[in-house]
């Protein structure tokens, strides 16, 4: 395999070797010269978890971890984890207990997450809001788990990854800088340019090219689900390197751009450093 001429980060990837291609996935995104990646957490329930308390979302990220280990060892892709708990839990565990209990144990969760941040195993926290239609005691309820989770950010001194509806989630400013948090540091997953927040944009994104004329701040993600029921959902793990190099080669961003968008904007952002 040729050595990769650019980094290349895809900023949300799931890999699951349960239920989807696990590493065989990564080995696609390097032969497309893929370089690192953002491994996010699954939902609970995806790797047949369902939590009664905090303390159970450690199973979460302990396999997270090993997973981002495994693609380490068997790859040489570099992993950066991103644990946290994915906004729809609080409405899958409503099926088996009150909101309010739900609640509360998503923010033990991602108390926990923070702490494997505090410990050099993650780089961020995953948090958010559900992107679907919900009653209003959910909403409030998610933006106080939301807003526990900023809070956590800011005393690890890490960022954020936002998973919630689509369009701009402006009050999220506000809502990180009222606890502790630098919006600048709070990216918004699956976003559109129209957001004050940084957006990681899906990789088939027309927007690109113009955002890099204008010099914005954005990542790329593939948001690649690694699920077997759902093959290629949202788009498949070769999709970040081969449209970024695709763009490059067809004029349509610059050598500057793609090390901005790779490697310059997520070191801002995460603190991480991308190199070959």
């Amino acid at each position: 395999m040729k050595t990769p001429k650019y980094p290349i980060l895809d900023d949300h990837i799931h890999i699951d070797p349960r239920n989807g291609k696990g590493i065989e996935a990564v080995k696609e995104f390097k032969r497309a010269g893929g370089t690192h990646i953002c491994l996010v957490t699954k939902p609970s329930w995806s790797l047949g978890i369902h939590p009664v308390r905090g303390e159970d979302f450690r199973g979460v990220f302990d396999e997270t971890l090993q997973i981002a280990h495994q693609i380490q060892e068997q790859t040489g892709v570099i992993v950066f984890p991103v644990l946290g708990c994915h906004p729809a839990e609080i409405t899958v565990m409503a099926e088996r207990m009150s909101v309010a209990q739900a609640a509360d144990i998503m923010k033990d969760g991602l108390t926990i997450a923070a702490q494997y941040v505090t410990e050099g195993k993650a780089i961020g926290l995953k948090s958010g809001r559900p992107h679907y239609e919900i009653r209003e005691e959910i909403t409030v309820l998610s933006n106080e788990i939301l807003s526990h989770a900023f809070s956590l950010a800011a005393d690890a001194g890490c960022s954020i990854q936002i998973h919630a509806e689509s369009g701009p989630c402006a009050d999220m400013i506000e809502m990180a800088s009222s606890q502790g948090m630098n919006p600048a540091r709070v990216i918004k997953h699956f976003g559109t340019p129209d957001t004050p927040l940084i957006p990681s944009l899906v990789a088939k994104h027309e927007e690109i090219p113009n955002l890099c004329r204008l010099k914005r701040e954005f990542t790329m993600e593939s948001d690649y689900m690694d699920e077997n029921s759902r093959p290629g959902a949202v788009i498949g793990p070769k999709s970040v390197p081969r449209f970024t190099l695709r763009m490059l080669e067809q004029g349509s961003i610059t050598e500057e751009d793609l090390y901005r968008i790779h490697m310059h904007t997520p070191r801002k952002v995460y603190g991480i450093e991308i190199e070959l």
